[in-house]
């Protein structure tokens, strides 16, 4: 238990000033330590860090799962209620969807928030995942329109942020500011983490946590 709570206190330091996750000091084939692999729906979840080309990325390989699948990975370690969140990534395949995205205020599988882009898509869309249902938000001043569509993906790597305030979402892709959200259905603070959905093979890098 001292040893859990004297981790817990050197993140709670840390995220006064950012921290970076670059993949490169864990092991090849296995899960960094402080990350839970979770999932939901009548499916495989496999998430390792692996190398893609020179650099350590995590990734989610499991590409036999049906459409209602969701690959969660959560750091157990980190608990925020106002952050600002980006990471890498690359959708690698996936025939019924590819891409991924950013999970806050995680509380457990059943309710947390997810932003996501998608390549298949080519389109970028936050929702609320509460009791089991997934469901997109209204962006502000335009209501509900399925998030944006955003120039095509293709399988190359993009950055996607979001920043949390409160109950105000601002999110971004490639450092361009898409659209915002205002909700308040999970106020409390959760776990943050990396999402992707049915039989995406995905890639993440540079998950950067910094105060907001």
């Amino acid at each position: 238990m001292k040893h859990k709570a004297l981790i817990l206190l050197l993140f709670a330091k840390s995220l006064l000033f950012g921290i970076t996750f670059d993949f490169e000091k864990y092991s090849v084939g296995k899960l960094p330590l402080g990350w839970m692999p979770v999932s939901t729906g009548n499916g495989v979840t496999k998430w390792q860090v692996l190398k893609d080309q020179n650099n350590s990325v995590l990734a989610q390989v499991s590409n036999e799962n049906p459409g209602s699948h969701f690959n969660l990975v959560i750091n157990n370690e980190i608990a925020v209620k106002n952050i600002d969140l980006s990471v890498k990534i690359r959708g690698v395949s996936g025939r019924k969807d590819q891409g991924g995205g950013l999970i806050w205020r995680y509380q457990n599988p059943q309710n947390y928030y997810v932003l996501r882009a998608n390549p298949l898509e080519n389109n970028v869309v936050l929702y609320k995942v509460e009791d089991g249902i997934r469901t997109d938000l209204p962006l502000l001043g335009k209501g509900l329109t399925y998030g944006v569509d955003v120039p095509v993906m293709s399988n190359g790597w993009h950055t996607l942020r979001v920043t949390v305030k409160e109950v105000l979402f601002t999110v971004y892709l490639d450092n361009k500011e898409l659209f915002k959200v205002r909700d308040g259905t999970f106020e409390d603070s959760g776990n943050i983490g990396l999402w992707t959905k049915s039989d995406a093979v995905s890639y993440f890098d540079d998950f950067i946590v910094n105060p907001y």
